[in-house]
């Protein structure tokens, strides 16, 4: 793995925090819902969606939040980070080819992919391969996984890649669609939660 290629990854880790955490990178597949190996509504993850919310992380000591706005397009993905009181605090964008960040002062680093950029800058590696499809209420293809319904049928949690994501709510989309609207994802040592206001 080719090493990072960065201006000064130690004020990224100070400016970010564990923002990086949140980067994604992963095919999406036709949208529509398919009825799982136990009766589950699974939906299909959409190739393209925008989201925006609100995001907590926590690994160790370190903690973080922020107001996030995602933009998934295939296999591109735009992650904007603003603080609470709508201040950017950076962009993140990144395909196949490589991936990338600016902070709000100028600062910017790149990478060959989000696990090389997270490892280097935090020292621990995040979902970068699930979190798109997980996001969305779906497992991510070409790993096992387990899930568990909730009453009505939805996915309630869903183990896979060692994570566990806990699905709290759902709300519907411009669509009328009910997607996830909360959720928290755990890993040894790490947790997210996010909070979704608004799918398009």
């Amino acid at each position: 793995m080719a090493a990072p290629r960065c201006e000064g990854i130690s004020q990224l880790v100070r400016v970010l925090g564990s923002a990086c955490g949140l980067l994604v990178l992963s095919a999406c597949t036709t949208p529509g819902v398919k009825q799982g190996a136990e009766g589950i509504n699974l939906p299909a993850p959409r190739a393209t969606f925008e989201a925006e919310g609100r995001l907590s992380a926590r690994h160790g000591a370190q903690a973080f939040a922020a107001n996030f706005r995602w933009q998934h397009v295939g296999e591109r993905d735009s992650l904007e980070l603003s603080s609470p009181l709508g201040q950017t605090i950076a962009v993140l964008s990144g395909d196949a080819s490589g991936v990338r960040f600016e902070s709000a002062d100028g600062r910017r680093a790149a990478a060959d992919d989000w696990i090389a950029l997270t490892e280097a800058g935090l020292g621990w590696r995040l979902p970068v391969g699930g979190l798109s499809s997980w996001i969305q209420g779906a497992p991510r293809t070409g790993t096992p996984y387990s899930v568990e319904p909730g009453d009505d049928g939805r996915p309630a949690v869903l183990r896979q890649d060692g994570w566990t994501i806990v699905y709290l709510a759902y709300a519907p989309g411009e669509d009328a669609t009910l997607r996830p609207s909360r959720m928290t994802l755990e890993y040894p040592e790490i947790e997210l939660r996010l909070a979704v206001d608004a799918w398009r």
